[in-house]
């Protein structure tokens, strides 16, 4: 099992997911002194009489004043079993591209819905684009629950209809997992309530201390966007050439055989450079420098990848993408598409088909995609790019598509990632009995 989980919380607005994170914060005593004392005077300034733990998260002066999250928040806190890195996502439909950003990385996300409201449209939407990124496994935490007088009813009605759309979204019944909470008062957060008797699930840091987490495969192929070259030039270091960057996946050795792309020359790894000095291999995350054994032609934007396990240099490709802009996306529309650290011009030849996530219906041959709205595309760039298929590699298959205009993010795209099956008629047999909620008296 891995030491280290990364995962992130979404859901609609109000749904209380500052809430949440700042519970999980505070009770696991993961806060400074200092940090604490700030919250409780910023209640105290509100006429509160408990701390408001949503501030723990809303760092943002503007989010402060309007009771919203509109950045993604990241947050690190541990306990014995396990450390976290927790990146709290907004819920308004406009700050949805910033929900694509922290749940990218995620191994297990956490899904908010109210009691009161049950699944609503945020939701199904936060639900398929963790499905979309590949997120392997969802936590369905039904919030305010205290506002529902406890009631399993309602709890049991809300996890068998959002199951349902999870299953017909591709995730396995075993990767769902429904919680009853009161992140306000705490109820089954990090202590078990004793006003659920009738759910007889792990509370949520149990479930997330323990939960099955695949760390990132070291045996993946070797992906290396280059960065930066290192050429000094000095007296004590006349003829260094090192190419600095980090490890998208996989691992590299010296003495490996690799290749350059999209130019296809050829060389082997002399030298793995860090701060802290050489080491004989590196995996995916470190930041290194490679040292090669020949002088090649090698510059920012390129990637290195072994000789006999290298990606396909494309000039077209299908991919999948969630458009992020107020400017509807058009056949034709000429774009930049960033992968890795190598930014091409591009145009979209066609639109394929338009997901609805509401309806878990595609349309094919759409006019166009608008603000929020996931579809299959085809793209033709300008120069030969090095990709991977998103299923195979979440980092080296995913690409974002930039307005050369005025430089803003259009979409977050992935290579190939067909849109989800959809079985939804299977989805709700399956989820028949699903929640885990015992018997009533």
């Amino acid at each position: 099992m891995s030491d280290l989980l990364r995962l992130a919380t979404a859901g609609s607005v109000d749904d209380g997911k500052s809430t949440l994170v700042g519970r999980l914060l505070y009770d696991t005593k993961s806060v400074l002194a200092d940090t604490l004392d700030a919250v409780h005077r910023a209640s105290a300034d509100r006429g509160l009489t408990t701390p408001d733990l949503s501030l723990l998260v809303d760092g943002l002066r503007s989010e402060r004043e309007q009771g919203i999250t509109i950045d993604v928040a990241y947050r690190y806190f541990a306990t014995p079993r396990r450390s976290f890195v927790l990146a709290d996502t907004p819920g308004h439909v406009q700050y949805t591209r910033n929900t694509v950003t922290g749940a990218s990385t995620a191994q297990l996300g956490v899904l908010l819905v109210d009691a009161r409201k049950g699944v609503v449209e945020q939701t199904r939407r936060h639900a398929a684009v963790l499905a979309l990124l590949g997120v392997p496994r969802l936590v369905l935490a039904v919030n305010k629950i205290d506002l529902v007088d406890y009631d399993p009813v309602v709890f049991s009605r809300i996890a068998k209809e959002f199951t349902a759309h999870a299953l017909a979204l591709g995730f396995t019944e075993d990767a769902v997992v429904e919680i009853p909470v009161s992140a306000l008062a705490g109820d089954n957060v990090v202590e078990r309530s004793a006003r659920t008797p009738w759910y007889t699930g792990p509370t949520l840091l149990e479930h997330l201390e323990t939960v099955p987490v695949e760390p990132d495969p070291h045996d993946a192929p070797f992906r290396f966007p280059v960065q930066y070259v290192i050429r000094p030039r000095t007296a004590q270091f006349p003829d260094y050439r090192g190419y600095a960057g980090q490890v998208a996946a996989g691992t590299v050795r010296v003495g490996d055989e690799i290749v350059v792309l999209p130019s296809g020359l050829r060389s082997r790894v002399e030298g793995i450079d860090t701060a802290d000095g050489p080491l004989e291999e590196a995996f995916a995350g470190q930041s290194v420098t490679l040292l090669l054994a020949d002088d090649v032609d090698i510059s920012r934007g390129d990637l290195i990848a072994p000789a006999d396990s290298r990606p396909a240099v494309v000039d077209e490709f299908d991919a999948t993408v969630c458009w992020l802009s107020d400017k509807a996306l058009t056949p034709g529309a000429r774009v930049l598409v960033k992968h890795g650290t190598r930014t091409v011009q591009a145009i979209v030849t066609e639109l394929r088909t338009r997901f609805d996530e509401q309806r878990l219906a595609s349309t094919a041959g759409p006019d166009s995609l608008n603000l929020n709205e996931i579809g299959q595309v085809a793209l033709r760039t300008a120069e030969p790019v090095p990709v991977d298929d998103y299923a195979r590699s979440r980092r080296t298959g995913a690409f974002l598509v930039i307005d050369a205009a005025d430089g803003s993010t259009l979409a977050a795209g992935l290579v190939g990632a067909p849109l989800p099956e959809l079985d939804g008629v299977a989805g709700d047999a399956r989820a028949d009995n699903h929640a885990l909620v015992s018997p009533g008296p």
